[in-house]
């Protein structure tokens, strides 16, 4: 992704949570995904889809059970 991407994502995805500390940073050595965090916890990743006619981003979070436990 570059990083005009990259800031386009942070940007919508701040908006769209109304969340300003969501951070989107780019991944070493990966130019089809960027990592997610809230303030400096990671919470997903951002893919960069293209294979069709339009481009799209998919973006995975896991939930894992002890997280759900903490509240």
């Amino acid at each position: 992704m570059t990083r005009e991407e990259i800031i386009k994502l942070e940007q919508y995805l701040q908006k769209k949570f109304q969340l300003p500390s969501l951070e989107v940073r780019q991944r070493p050595k990966k130019d089809d995904s960027a990592e997610v965090y809230i303030g400096d916890e990671f919470i997903g990743i951002l893919f960069r889809d293209d294979d069709d006619e339009d481009l799209a981003y998919q973006f995975q979070m896991a939930i894992l059970d002890f997280d759900l436990a903490g509240g």
